[in-house]
């Protein structure tokens, strides 16, 4: 991690482009509606089935929202390294991003087997009552299943080809392409290690740290910052400074997001709660509890955080909720979570950005880590 910079230089500040994350967010939605339109007509040229049942969909899901805030942070890496004037590379990059980020939640609720997603049916579960309603022959969930795998591909087609197309023209095109290369590896990479440690029944913290750094802070924040960043010529005392904010801020988003699949409300998160206790999915929260458990000879709680091959009934799972609170390991990462958003927060300043920019970034990381850091614990 680096350290104090000699100086600090203020990003270029023209009054051009996006001058906040949520105008960079709302400027994305946009080149998002224009590319969903235009992939969903060349998808009807191809194959007018195909455009109704797998590209209509997916064009459906993307806009059925998210956070999208892998495009705020690309904003912010671009700001913090002097990015100004023409943003149209950024938002192609921002939209890229948003669509990649389809791909990653259609797949990992058919791993997973959720139900719902963004407050509406997982893919699979709607191509489910698509074929249902057609009335088609065979498994309606084979079906589904594959159908949905397929809608997956085709969004990171169109993610893949929106980044390239942002890459062609940009004159720091190869350094942008260097960044998503990296970035889908390690996407898969942390999925791949945490379907792994389910079949393996791991429960060590090194573990659950290095699936949640692949999995979420790398792509969700680190690689986003790194991205816009590219797109501004950062130098190496930025990118290495964004990295570290990065990975600190990650960290912390996915460390709120597994408290709360564990204990959230479902109006609030928009997918079910308790499915990661109930397919005892390795978190860094139940990988914390059974340590704690094992230190403080609770073996009712061991017992009940264990790995085992049946599915969890939600009386178990109820009993999971209380040894999780019971062993300390809630409290525990509600503080990690604090430590980690201020500690993204001090790496971000190091890049020199201005206080807007320092403002929009501490602003984010509370969006994502439902901590607002130097001011306490706050719920998200």
């Amino acid at each position: 991690m680096p350290g104090p910079r000699p100086t600090a230089a203020e990003p270029a500040g023209r009054a051009e482009g996006p001058l906040t994350a949520a105008e960079a967010t709302r400027a994305v939605e946009t080149v998002l509606g224009a590319v969903l339109d235009a992939r969903l007509r060349r998808a009807g040229d191809v194959d007018a089935v195909f455009a109704r049942d797998v590209a209509g969909p997916v064009t459906a899901f993307v806009r059925r929202g998210g956070k999208r805030l892998r495009t705020a942070f690309a904003w912010c890496g671009w700001r913090a390294a002097g990015g100004a004037g023409d943003a149209t590379a950024l938002l192609r990059t921002g939209a890229a991003l948003e669509l990649l980020q389809a791909c990653a939640l259609i797949h990992d609720d058919v791993m997973d087997g959720s139900p719902l997603r963004r407050g509406g049916p997982a893919m699979h579960v709607g191509l489910v009552r698509m074929h249902r309603t057609a009335r088609m022959t065979g498994s309606p969930e084979s079906f589904a299943t594959s159908a949905a795998v397929l809608a997956g591909d085709l969004a990171l087609a169109w993610a893949d080809d929106l980044l390239t197309e942002a890459a062609l023209g940009s004159p720091y095109g190869p350094r942008l392409y260097r960044e998503w290369q990296a970035m889908r590896s390690e996407m898969v990479a942390g999925q791949y290690r945490d379907i792994h440690a389910q079949a393996t029944g791991s429960s060590g913290v090194d573990d659950a740290l290095t699936i949640a750094t692949l999995k979420s802070a790398l792509y969700t924040v680190e690689r986003p910052l790194a991205l816009g960043a590219s797109l501004a010529a950062a130098d190496e005392w930025t990118v290495a400074s964004l990295r570290s904010a990065g990975r600190c801020a990650g960290l912390a988003f996915q460390l709120r997001d597994d408290l709360l699949g564990a204990f959230g409300d479902p109006e609030l998160t928009g997918k079910p709660t308790g499915d990661d206790l109930r397919s005892r999915k390795l978190t860094y929260l139940l990988a914390v509890a059974l340590r704690l458990a094992d230190a403080d000879g609770d073996e009712e709680a061991a017992a009940v955080l264990a790995p085992g091959a049946a599915a969890r009934s939600d009386e178990i799972v109820e009993r999971m909720r209380a040894a999780l609170e019971r062993t300390g390991a809630r409290a525990l990462v509600e503080s990690k979570i604090e430590d980690l958003a201020a500690a993204g927060l001090r790496h971000f300043a190091r890049t020199g950005a201005g206080p807007p920019v320092q403002e929009e970034f501490a602003s984010l990381v509370e969006r994502a880590s439902g901590i607002a850091p130097g001011r306490g614990k706050e719920s998200m």
